[in-house]
């Protein structure tokens, strides 16, 4: 277990998650100090929280130097968008993590945690739950997975040339809390996708789409478990979700609505078209990749993390579904409401913690 006086430094503290993350470290007695880096700087004062902007596409950042004395590195910035340019994002997400890792092992750091993602995982079944051990080659036509499995194998490299380094892989379902709601729409559905279609009233029937079953959870919980890693002495991989398995039949219960059977491709081709003329941000490969991820055993983080979820599947996603209708956020760049449609339209697609 961690000492008290630690120093923890969060790349990506202004985000969905680590804004979560930096709250539940600040009420840790073992931690002392966090450093926050963003890109840019939040109007946000959490207990025991420093801040420094930088970038971490940008090769010039000494991140090393920001690394020093700490005694973990929670790595969690990531770049959804643009989905449109993957070269962008693979500048930040598999270059800039690299620079992460290496910056890590130059400052002395004893422990990286590293923010992965179930969309890592190869395509796996639906009907039972797979452990740690699945293989982590994503669904290559899907940026988001590409890029998560390649920093996977970034690491597979990057452990056994630091043996001394604790690196612990977090991969969980899909996080959501009310807070994130703006951001997630913005990101995800884009500004001309009303957001009165996604309240529940407004769905009196739920496609039942072959494959459409998967995991979500609070963020809060996820932050829990981060915190968990960090101060604990444990390595390797953790599956992180909530109960129960989001799929048509629960969806339907929880908003009072009837499922009816329908095949994916007719969803996928809609998707495919308002992801091609700009009016959606989500790609059809990212629809594809949810249909063949699998569904993750959370045992070992509840075993070794002593880890449970305090929210249910249902409970969050209502809290998800208020902060939408609330134009919810908080006052960091990333999960900042934005003033209106038209201001959502302006902020930018790529937006990086």
């Amino acid at each position: 277990m961690a000492t008290p006086g630690m120093r923890v430094v969060v790349v990506g503290a202004t985000g969905n998650v680590g804004t979560s993350v930096v709250q539940t470290l600040g009420v840790d007695q073992r931690i002392d100090s966090i450093l926050g880096l963003a890109r840019r700087l939040p109007q946000w004062s959490p207990a025991k929280t420093e801040w420094a902007s930088v970038d971490i596409a940008d090769d010039s950042t000494d991140l090393a130097g920001h690394f020093a004395g700490a005694a973990a590195v929670v790595h969690l910035a990531w770049l959804f968008q643009p989905t449109h340019h993957p070269t962008t994002t693979w500048r930040t997400n598999v270059q800039g993590s690299s620079r992460v890792f290496d910056a890590a092992a130059a400052a002395g750091v004893p422990a990286l945690i590293h923010a992965s993602f179930v969309g890592a995982y190869s395509p796996g079944p639906k009907d039972r739950a797979v452990d740690e051990s699945w293989p982590t080659d994503g669904w290559p036509d899907a940026t988001l997975c590409r890029e998560k499995a390649y920093v996977e194998r970034v690491l597979d490299a990057f452990e056994p040339q630091h043996p001394e380094i604790r690196v612990v892989r977090m991969r969980p379902g899909f996080m959501v809390k009310r807070e994130a709601a703006c951001e997630q729409h913005r990101l995800f559905r884009g500004p001309l996708v009303p957001k009165r279609l996604t309240r529940p009233e407004r769905m009196p029937a739920i496609p039942a789409i072959p494959g459409m079953r998967y995991q979500v959870l609070h963020t809060d919980d996820a932050a829990e478990a981060f915190r968990e890693a960090t101060v604990r002495t444990v390595r390797g991989a953790f599956n992180l979700a909530a109960e129960p398995v989001v799929d048509a039949a629960m969806l339907a219960e929880m908003f009072g609505a009837r499922t009816f059977p329908m095949p994916g491709w007719p969803v996928r081709a809609a998707v495919s078209a308002a992801w091609r003329t700009r009016l959606l941000r989500t790609p059809p490969s990212l629809f594809d990749a949810v249909l063949h991820f699998p569904i993750m055993d959370t045992s070992r983080a509840q075993r070794e993390l002593e880890w449970t979820p305090r929210y249910t599947v249902q409970e969050a996603m209502q809290e998800w579904l208020s902060g939408l209708r609330e134009d919810a956020g908080m006052p960091t760049p990333p999960l900042a409401s934005p003033a209106g449609r038209a201001g959502e339209a302006r902020t930018e697609a790529g937006a990086r913690s």
